[in-house]
């Protein structure tokens, strides 16, 4: 099967033929994952602080320092929602926050060394790329510098947050704050290069056009494909609905599940050289992310013992580990609990 090209990509993403378009995805996850099992984690996402200086337009999350409901977690709240997630099975917790302006660098590695103290064997999957690029501005470092730091304190593996859409244009109308998409994208690269690896976001339906969603896919293939291909920079891709609840961008219709599954199949026919293509449920409930597995994806996601950022648009789906597995099954699959990473 020859690679697609971008215009090809655009053909389907325009397409009305959704069976078809699932069929060819699910033939070619068969094809990268043969065999009927489906992957899932347990893991917490802990968000630090909510204090941010980006203000993102399509952010419901985000306060001011001097919000009554601002806050950065101290030590006991934060081990105790660990130890929480130890106690449910959880490996990994998933670390992010917003681009807080007084926070010194040093509390930043004091965090995950205080993490890692207690929790020697959590991974922390921890700091998105625009943290990173924020740090680096903020401190007087280099992006390279930082990295190597946050390593060196106890930083496991780096989640794909605050990509949205990997296209600059659109992030100078919802985002200008953060980091453009060349260094969002180095970010990902110069970690790869220091021996990690990352994942890969996408939040679309918010203003992108059709054109812009290819190329943010772009994005992520042009880098996979300079790092090593299949074992490159990313493990995974996750696609990801706006929500627009309690946002700048409210008057937004949400985008429904034809065509986040639509989306969902031609991310996995484009993105050729990334393992695994992660579904939604988050965003889109757990019936439509089961249903995202015959739809290109292999894995199902954490069960996310917490979750604020999507919650704070006012989408709410809760899940527990039997609940998943018996999803995974019903939708014809074999559930096995992943490593971090994406290794099972």
């Amino acid at each position: 099967m020859s690679r697609l090209t971008p215009a090809e990509a655009l053909v389907l993403l325009r397409s009305g033929d959704l069976p078809s378009l699932a069929a060819d995805a699910d033939a070619m996850t068969e094809r990268l994952h043969p065999g009927k099992v489906r992957t899932y984690n347990v893991e917490r996402n802990i968000n630090y602080t909510n204090i941010c200086i980006s203000r993102c337009k399509f952010c419901a999350f985000c306060r001011n320092e001097t919000d009554p409901d601002a806050y950065v977690l101290d030590e006991t709240t934060l081990l105790a929602k660990i130890e929480e997630t130890v106690r449910l099975g959880g490996q990994q917790i998933l670390l992010q926050g917003g681009l807080h302006p007084s926070l010194p660098f040093e509390w930043y590695e004091n965090l995950l060394r205080t993490i890692k103290r207690h929790y020697p064997d959590v991974n922390i999957h921890g700091f998105s790329p625009t943290e990173i690029v924020f740090f680096a501005d903020q401190f007087g470092l280099p992006e390279q510098t930082v990295l190597e730091r946050l390593r060196e304190a106890g930083l496991g593996s780096l989640p794909g947050g605050g990509a949205e859409i990997l296209v600059d244009h659109i992030r100078q109308i919802v985002s200008p704050k953060k980091a453009s998409a060349k260094r969002w994208l180095n970010v990902c690269r110069i970690w790869q290069r220091l021996g990690g690896r990352c994942s890969a976001t996408m939040m679309f339906g918010q203003i992108e056009t059709h054109e812009d969603r290819i190329a943010h896919l772009c994005c992520i293939r042009d880098l996979q494909d300079e790092t090593g291909g299949f074992t490159g920079c990313f493990t995974a891709f996750i696609p990801w609905t706006f929500q627009p609840g309690n946002t700048e961008l409210a008057e937004k219709p949400k985008t429904g599940a034809w065509e986040y599954l639509h989306f969902l199949a031609v991310s996995r026919l484009f993105l050729d050289n990334v393992p695994t293509i992660q579904s939604s449920w988050v965003t889109q409930g757990l019936q439509i992310g089961t249903l995202g597995l015959s739809f290109g994806a292999d894995d199902l996601g954490s069960i996310m013992i917490e979750e604020n950022v999507v919650a704070a648009a006012g989408t709410v789906f809760r899940s527990t580990e039997a609940a998943f597995c018996e999803a995974i099954r019903s939708a014809g699959y074999e559930p096995k609990r992943r490593r971090n990473n994406h290794k099972t």
